[in-house]
Order: C-alpha cells, then structure tokens, then sequence
C-alpha cells in the first residue's frame, strides 16, 4: 500500500499516532466546535457568528466572534433566514420634502442625468444587513452602493459618496429617492448640494414614484 500511494511507512504510522493522539490545538478545537455545535442547535439553526457569541458567552464560553465564524465554516453550519419583516425607510418624520421632479418617468437619453435610489435588508451569515443602492437611469447600472448592520443617513450617503467617485463627480444629476428620514436627513441633504445634485423623491405613500429602484431589489423578497 504505502508503494502504491507513494508515502513512507513513517510517514503512515506517524499520521496514525497523530489521528489517534490529537495535540492539544486539536483537542481545543474539538471543544469550540462541540460548544458551538450545541448552541447553534439550540438557537434552532437561526444564529449567525455575533448571536452564537453572546449565547456561548451566557453558558460560560468565552469565544470571539471570528472563532465561533471559523468554527461555523468548519463544521458547514448556514444560519437560517428568520421568517421577520424588517422595516426600510419610514416617511413618518418631520424633515423638509423635496419635490417629485421624476413623475414616474424613469427614463433618460444620457448617463448622469438621472438616478434613483433606495434601501433594502438582506439576511446574511451574519445576520441582517440594509443595502443602498444607487442606479442610473440611463444604463440601469448600480453606480453606488453601501451596506451596513444599521439604517442611517451615513447609510445613503456612503453609496451616493460612491456614485459621484465612480461617476467621476457629475453635477446637476437629478438624484430620486422616497422621502425617508435617511434621504430627508441634513447631512445627505448636505452631500447632494456639495455636488451640485438635484433632489427629487416620491410622493407620500406612492411605491409606484420609485418603481425602477425597488424592482432591483424583488430578489431579495423572494
């Protein structure tokens, strides 16, 4: 046998004595992955690596998060998506309204002269996640995008941030969205005057004002 499979008969029986007497890197290992076995079947197969290190650390097991993800991987453990509706953006604020200058029309001749954005949750590993997205009407190409573990202003300003990079910093683009607090927010408020943006959102309670940039996200609803 060892002729056939080419190896040394040392080198057999010391991979042997190794699988028979594990080291101690290999005994803890064993340990993590049994602890992280047990409170992944506890939380019924709905934990990413940030829940199963809260609960390891209630039963006494002190492990940081990127262990318990090495642990995960090892062991091909996926978190489930939760059954849970997460909410995106919410219109009920007080925050200065820009006008619907889009009208639904979700159409244009050139690149950057329009573009419409929006936000969505994914479930991930990790847990969930919100997306930003923005696209231009010209191509329907995602110009910018942002992801982050909250749903903020600095949310949708990091994705219209990389827009202008990407875009080489156009002016006078007519920038679409809801009218979130994100986009209502001073501080993207701010951003889109810095660049010489034009804002545009939908009117209130119509998802029909925005339709080109939530259809990009049907996927994620499936």
């Amino acid at each position: 046998m060892s002729r056939v499979l080419q190896v040394s008969r040392s080198g057999f029986y010391a991979c042997r004595k190794r699988r028979d007497n594990p080291s101690p890197r290999q005994q803890r290992r064993k340990q993590i992955d049994t602890a992280v076995k047990a409170a992944f079947d506890t939380g019924k197969g709905r934990s990413g690596s940030p829940r199963l290190v809260l609960d390891l650390a209630e039963a006494g097991h002190q492990h940081d998060r990127k262990t318990v993800a090495d642990s995960m991987r090892r062991q091909g453990l996926r978190a489930k998506a939760a059954k849970k509706f997460k909410a995106t953006t919410s219109s009920k604020h007080n925050l200065p309204v820009a006008p619907n200058l889009l009208k639904q029309d979700f159409t244009a001749t050139a690149p950057n002269h329009k573009y419409v954005g929006d936000i969505t949750y994914l479930w991930t590993d990790e847990g969930w996640l919100y997306l930003a997205v923005i696209i231009d009407l010209y191509s329907r190409l995602v110009v910018g995008w942002s992801m982050s573990e909250r749903m903020t202003a600095q949310l949708v300003c990091d994705d219209l941030k990389m827009a202008m990079w990407r875009r080489h910093m156009p002016t006078g683009v007519i920038v679409h969205s809801d009218r979130g607090s994100q986009y209502c927010s001073a501080a993207y408020q701010k951003l889109l005057k810095k660049h010489d943006l034009i804002c545009s959102m939908s009117a209130k309670g119509n998802c029909y004002d925005n339709a080109c940039a939530e259809s990009i996200f049907s996927f994620t609803q499936g």
